[in-house]
């Protein structure tokens, strides 16, 4: 289900990112595709106020799917100390040291 959400979020950032791009800095949105010569719902202010609109409801959406992903992620956790953990410093019991072997008595070498 995070795969699903992270990928979801991913699109909205991509989305908030090209919604951005295409305003322009002076106010007067998608001005370079001639957004002041389209008629109707598009004219110059009506492209101002969808962009802007579109804007806020993605960073909105980007901002609510932020908080459930970190909210989703630290759920699943339950708390730890580094106190509970192994001992790093503990050493494994050692086993008694085993009685030495006898030494190998050398062969006298073989006579020609």
């Amino acid at each position: 289900m995070q795969t699903i959400l992270l990928v979801v979020h991913l699109l909205i950032a991509l989305a908030l990112v090209g919604v951005v791009l295409l305003q322009r800095s002076e106010g007067g949105a998608l001005g370079g595709l001639g957004g002041t010569t389209m008629g109707g719902m598009m004219s110059g202010r009506g492209t101002a106020n969808l962009l802007t609109r579109t804007t806020a409801i993605l960073a909105v959406a980007f901002m609510s799917m932020s908080l459930l992903l970190a909210i989703l992620s630290s759920g699943s956790r339950a708390p730890t100390s580094i106190l509970d953990g192994p001992n790093p410093f503990d050493t494994m019991p050692l086993q008694a040291p085993a009685a030495p072997e006898a030494p190998a008595v050398p062969q006298a070498p073989l006579a020609d």
